[in-house]
């Protein structure tokens, strides 16, 4: 008899999957058999900061679990409403390294264009809840001074595509600037600081590999991964993807309260990140934002943690321990205690 033919499986292109996700908190916690009574949900934390989750992320929560590592990422809760003394809007200060729209020029050979406004998924402690992307959004002819500035500033060596999500950015519109930036002499790496990856793993398609590759631009993609729970096998063949292109993968995560405040977690992490042949590269501390104080962990504890996680794990797969600093040149690293 004939081989029964192989069932296609299709994947949906990552615009549809943008568009089909989550917004609500009772859909949310309906596809994981939760309700509200269970959670300190809110409807004005929703108002303040919009819920947004795609639908591949939402796959990987465990189902009737309210503490949920991934869940807890994206649930707006009434601790947001909560104004503590020391969070701010602006906790980097970054409004003070805005010298024109679109650009935050912080560090001496490097700058990072907010290159889209808009994110795939809503994280609930993004230092930049409070942006002001509309300041900043701009045509492709606004563009120019951004290209302009990047030209007379010939000590930088480094682009960094941030936003938001660069990568919920048109892939026309990402090519054509990419373009421009390889014909800046001085420029020597693009780098892309992404979510879309983990959370729309089919993000990365032939369009994306084009122009990422297409020039002379030494490409950096840095994933954003908090959780081991966070990587599976669409989140595995997605950096592979990018591996197999020459694109070098690194992660950077936050350390965040009952999310990933153990060392066996984290630990967890940098196993699953290597498996994947990513290096972990930076372990923030919280950068204290308005509206996320409940995410933040005593100094002490993450140093605790941290020594921890060194006596568990070889040094490469230890990340920096930093935390930014307003109007430092650099990310300062944290020794633990």
């Amino acid at each position: 008899m004939p081989n029964s033919p192989q069932p296609i499986t299709i994947t949906p292109d990552w615009k549809v999957e943008l568009s089909r996700s989550v917004t609500t908190i009772n859909e949310l916690l309906g596809s994981l058999n939760l309700s509200a009574a269970e959670l300190s949900t809110s409807q004005q934390a929703v108002a303040d900061f919009p819920l947004r989750v795609p639908r591949p992320f939402l796959a990987r929560m465990q189902p009737n679990n309210p503490q949920d590592p991934l869940l807890l990422q994206v649930l707006p809760v009434m601790a947001e409403q909560t104004e503590v003394e020391g969070y701010s809007p602006d906790p980097l200060d970054e409004a003070s390294h805005n010298p024109i729209a679109g650009i935050v020029h912080k560090y001496a050979n490097r700058l990072l264009l907010v290159v889209s406004p808009a994110c795939a998924i809503n994280c609930r402690y993004c230092f930049r809840r409070h942006f002001p992307y509309q300041e900043n959004r701009q045509s492709r002819e606004q563009w120019q001074d951004a290209l302009d500035y990047i030209r007379n500033a010939t000590e930088i060596n480094e682009v960094i595509y941030s936003g938001g999500d660069p990568l919920a950015a048109n892939d026309h519109f990402l090519a054509w600037l990419t373009e421009q930036i390889a014909e800046i002499k001085h420029i020597k790496r693009l780098r892309i600081h992404t979510r879309l990856p983990v959370v729309i793993p089919s993000r990365i398609d032939p369009a994306f590999l084009a122009w990422a590759t297409a020039t002379r631009l030494k490409p950096i993609v840095v994933l954003h991964i908090n959780h081991a729970n966070e990587i599976d096998n669409e989140v595995s063949a997605s950096i592979k993807r990018l591996q197999d292109c020459g694109i070098k993968v690194l992660n950077q995560s936050v350390l965040l309260r009952g999310i990933n405040d153990s060392a066996a977690c984290l630990a967890e992490l940098s196993e699953k990140l290597f498996d994947c042949d990513v290096m972990p590269y930076y372990l923030h501390l919280f950068d204290p934002v308005a509206g996320a104080s409940h995410f933040d962990i005593e100094d002490s504890h993450a140093k605790k943690i941290y020594a921890d996680l060194q006596a568990i794990l070889p040094g490469f797969l230890v990340p920096k321990l930093v935390r930014e600093i307003p109007n430092k040149k650099s990310k300062t690293t944290i020794a633990p205690e």
